[in-house]
């Protein structure tokens, strides 16, 4: 399908994922481009892990760099450091064209399954389209063969997939710390493990850029000012004990909330 316009590509991919689907195939499909890219979301968002047809997912690739291009996509030298190789900057982790984004992950590994939910799970799956689930499926079956078939992925413990469709190289899914009633020592210590880990698994693979969301600050309950402090300590920490490991990490903030509790940190 060359030469195609990108609602083309879109009305193509509505379609074709509607009919991969046992129980959405009849969907009656929206007549407004804003209503097909829901509804596309969506579909790629229920979707389990299989196989899909070589020429859908050049459709999807294109589909879904066209739009990375059209949010705009951001280099590292576009943001500025504050000090140290440290940075903080405000807005989509998936324009992010650095060596790798940091994901907050569930033990399951396989992206939110919640149609158009905004939580940075799923925009990271989104975006990246749907080789990004089943890479994490078949990782997640790898160990489920070496541990169990029980087996959820520990906190703390990264996985590196690679990014497709997103501007950046490769993707660290990680599982935070979830906070039910209290703060403690020890989930205070599993979070700083978070960005301890995933910066030595960057090292380990000549990652010399990274982006950390603010992990377990969501649904996980982990209080916000107190996250960018482990956050911003752990990662000072390890910098000074690796000088020139890894060039840059960025603080990828969303809300004004916390890029005034980096700001703090870093100032």
């Amino acid at each position: 399908m060359k030469n195609i316009t990108q609602e083309e590509r879109l009305n193509y991919l509505v379609e074709e994922f509607k009919a991969d689907s046992d129980e959405y195939r009849n969907l009656q499909t929206p007549g407004d481009v804003e209503g097909k890219k829901r509804i596309l979301r969506s579909l790629m968002n229920i979707r389990m892990p299989k196989e899909m047809s070589d020429g859908v997912l050049k459709v999807q690739d294109d589909y879904l760099k066209t739009r990375s291009e059209e949010k705009g996509i951001v280099q590292l030298s576009d943001i500025p450091v504050v000090r140290d190789g440290l940075s903080i900057w405000q807005g989509d982790i998936t324009r992010l064209a650095v060596d790798v984004i940091v994901n907050a992950a569930n033990s399951q590994m396989l992206g939110c399954f919640v149609p158009m939910h905004n939580c940075i799970d799923n925009c990271i799956h989104t975006y990246a389209g749907i080789q990004l689930r089943d890479e994490c499926s078949r990782q997640m079956n790898k160990l489920r063969m070496k541990y169990g078939r029980d087996y959820e992925q520990p906190t703390a413990v990264p996985m590196l997939t690679d990014a497709y469709n997103l501007p950046a190289k490769k993707v660290v899914h990680i599982v935070g710390p979830i906070v039910n009633y209290k703060l403690t020592p020890d989930l205070e210590k599993d979070l700083a493990d978070c960005y301890r880990n995933t910066l030595e698994l960057c090292a380990r693979n000549s990652l010399k850029s990274a982006a950390f969301c603010c992990i377990s600050t969501g649904i996980f309950h982990f209080p916000n000012k107190r996250a960018a402090e482990i956050a911003t300590q752990t990662v000072t920490e390890w910098m000074k004990k690796h000088p020139g490991v890894i060039e840059r990490v960025i603080f990828n903030v969303f809300k004004n909330e916390d890029k005034g509790y980096y700001e703090e940190q870093l100032r």
